[in-house]
This record gives structure tokens, sequence and C-alpha cells, in this order.
């Protein structure tokens, strides 16, 4: 049985750790994090899928005026497979796999400052409904959008620190 004073005991010694190893958080006054807030600009979307990607970016950090000092370029990819289906052969439940690469760059001298890929999946269930079923694939789209625009944040805010200014 765990008792008060053991557990304050283990917080402070986990405090003592990450302060004695230099972790920083990432907004955190020293944290390379706040230089992105507002700063990235991104490509015009070209497709749904893109839109929502972009939209989740600019939730988390902000819109970037024009003249920003950085461009995100991205490639998002999606495919869908059937996973699961009933003696007739229907199918009832989709897997949909997403992959972002992308590549940020000064704006003023165009040159690559990181890049990466970042992959995720989700699913859906599919009815008996073609617009119930509709419905569960939009869903499943944004939920995958939103999860690759945050793979992708958490990529960019470890190089953060990084970055010229």
């Amino acid at each position: 049985m765990w008792s008060p004073n053991r557990r304050t005991f283990l917080a402070a010694c986990g405090a003592l750790a990450l302060a004695g190893c230099g972790f920083t958080p990432v907004y955190g006054p020293q944290g390379g994090g706040q230089a992105l807030l507002g700063q990235i600009a991104l490509s015009d979307p070209d497709s749904p899928n893109a839109y929502l990607f972009n939209r989740r970016i600019e939730e988390r950090l902000g819109r970037a005026p024009s003249g920003a000092p950085y461009q995100l370029e991205t490639t998002i990819r999606t495919e869908s497979a059937g996973q699961g289906s009933l003696a007739d052969g229907n199918t009832t439940r989709i897997r949909l796999v997403g992959d972002a690469s992308f590549k940020l760059r000064d704006t003023a001298s165009a040159e690559t400052l990181t890049e990466g890929s970042t992959s995720s999946f989700t699913g859906y269930s599919t009815t008996g409904s073609t617009a119930a079923t509709q419905a569960s694939e939009r869903d499943a789209e944004e939920r995958l959008m939103i999860m690759l625009a945050d793979r992708v944040i958490d990529r960019l805010m470890l190089v953060a620190a990084d970055l010229p200014q």
C-alpha cells in the first residue's frame, strides 16, 4: 500500500530527475515551441483531407500572417481496406491508413530546414444505411487528418529550438 509520504517522495524524485536531465517544456519560457506559433505558412489545400489537415495545424499553431518565416509543404496519402466481412461477403469494417510527408522550408532562402513523414490509421464500421456509412467515413477521415497533423506538429516541436530565427 502506498503511503502519502512515499508518493510525495517519488514525485519529488521524478521532478529532480527531469530537472537534472535538462528537460524543458516545449511551450515553456526556454522551450522552442513558442518560435513556431503563428510563424508557419501552409500551402493551399487541394483536397478535403488537406483542408482538414491544414485546419488542425492552424488550430494548434495559429494562422501565419503573410511573410511568415517558414513554409510547410505536405503530401497526404490515404488508402482504405476492408477488415471485417459477413458470410455474404459484405464488408463491416474499413481500416483507413494515412501517410503525411512534410518539408519545413525557410521562406526567404527556400532551404529545407527539416523533413520527414508520419503515418497513422483509424477505422469505421459500415452499416445498413448508406448515409450513416458515409457519415462514418467522413468522421474517420477527419480523425485521421487530426492525428497526422498532430504528429507532424510534434515532430516540428522537437526541432523548433534548432530552427533559425
